[in-house]
């Protein structure tokens, strides 16, 4: 994701893409990101445009939403992706897309991410958000940032041993 939309800031960016996020979430993702864009502009007086970029980047999270699923899973201290609450777990998967396929420098990410988790997750998530992100700031070198590889297969591995 630039970020570089013009008419929106990379805020108001990471928050339409929570907002299509969290309808796909309560539609259990039976829809379309378009379908759910369509319902925005046609019920909604939104005061800024939903662009392409905002629409391909949440695509690209639904599309890769396992992926980012099995990255979060070392990191979340005994957690299971299903007990943490909505909102904290759309915030998760906008940053660490962000840590994976953009230039987006962690610093940004991060404080980003904890200024979504104050104003839509539950009561002190932002905590949590920002624990965990630290963490996989530290694992996740920044050179990398911005490939199309997103798992490495040794990554991959390592995860399913500690699940079996």
């Amino acid at each position: 994701m630039s970020m570089s939309t013009g008419t929106n800031s990379r805020r108001e960016v990471r928050s339409l893409i929570f907002h299509l996020l969290y309808a796909l979430e309560s539609n259990e993702y039976s829809v379309s990101v378009q379908s759910v864009v369509e319902s925005f502009n046609n019920g909604l007086e939104l005061d800024r445009e939903i662009d392409e970029e905002v629409i391909a980047t949440t695509e690209s999270i639904v599309e890769k939403k396992d992926q980012l699923s099995a990255i979060m899973l070392p990191f979340l201290s005994h957690w299971r992706l299903d007990r943490i609450g909505c909102c904290t777990r759309l915030i998760l998967y906008i940053a660490f897309w962000e840590m994976h396929f953009s230039k987006t420098p962690r610093t940004i990410i991060i404080n980003e991410a904890i200024e979504l988790a104050k104003c839509f997750a539950e009561k002190d998530a932002y905590k949590f958000v920002n624990g965990i992100l630290d963490e996989a700031a530290k694992q996740f070198p920044e050179e990398e940032a911005g490939s199309e590889q997103l798992i490495k297969d040794e990554f991959i591995d390592e995860v399913h041993d500690e699940n079996d």
